[in-house]
């Protein structure tokens, strides 16, 4: 059987799934301790990728405001920069860095940021990926059809490129936030080490999807016969 309830899968996933679970309450821990630490200039999440995009001459991207809990993204197509009412409103570090961070989407995206070029590119593929494999999956199953499995594992393959790509895509926006945030005078030096350290927490939680990607399609390969294991 290609596919089914495997607790084989369960077992070598577990250390992903342990590694998310870290990534998840590493994120909103430390996203909560900064949430309560004011920058010395009171700007505001929302003033601070102002501050950024007009240090940088960009004239064309909106910021606005967006419901949602860190639902903060900067959508290359309509220009916009949305911001959760939490980063929008607030001049705590937390959402200084995050606001800072999006901002720094907007500037690769200027710069033709290659990776982000990429990964906007691979944004469809990635949606229909959330549920096309495994239809294809049930289909080999059914079937007993190998390539059916096989079709599958290769969309399945685009998604787990999409989360290797947003790596050095995440990594690069928050190495600019944290450069910039300081040279622009939204935070001091010391500030910026502390709402740098959101978005490093927040950083691996895309570590963590793109490790669960990748070992997912492992576990498919081996299964598959691909990577020379067995088919059952």
């Amino acid at each position: 059987m290609l596919f089914g309830i495997d607790p084989m899968y369960y077992l070598f996933m577990l250390p992903a799934m342990i590694f998310a679970i870290y990534a998840t309450i590493k994120t909103h821990t430390t996203f909560n301790k900064y949430s309560k630490v004011m920058a010395s200039s009171r700007i505001t999440g929302a003033q601070a990728a102002q501050r950024i995009l007009d240090a940088r001459g960009i004239r064309d991207v909106v910021i606005e405001r967006v419901d949602g809990f860190l639902s903060d993204h900067y959508d290359p197509a309509a220009r916009k920069l949305r911001l959760s009412p939490a980063v929008y409103d607030s001049p705590s570090l937390s959402s200084i860095g995050v606001a800072c961070h999006e901002a720094g989407h907007a500037l690769q995206h200027a710069d033709n940021y290659s990776p982000l070029s990429l990964r906007s590119m691979l944004v469809p593929v990635a949606q229909i990926g959330t549920f096309a494999p495994y239809i294809f999956f049930i289909l080999g199953a059914v079937l007993n059809s190998l390539l059916m499995f096989k079709i599958g594992i290769i969309i399945f393959s685009l998604v787990v490129l999409f989360t290797l790509v947003t790596l050095p895509v995440e990594w690069n926006a928050s190495v600019r936030a944290k450069r910039l945030m300081v040279s622009a005078g939204v935070v001091s030096p010391m500030e910026g080490e502390d709402a740098g350290r959101v978005l490093n927490a927040a950083f691996l939680t895309y570590v963590a999807a793109a490790v669960q990607s990748v070992l997912t399609l492992i576990y498919y390969l081996l299964r598959s016969g691909i990577l020379g294991g067995r088919r059952d």
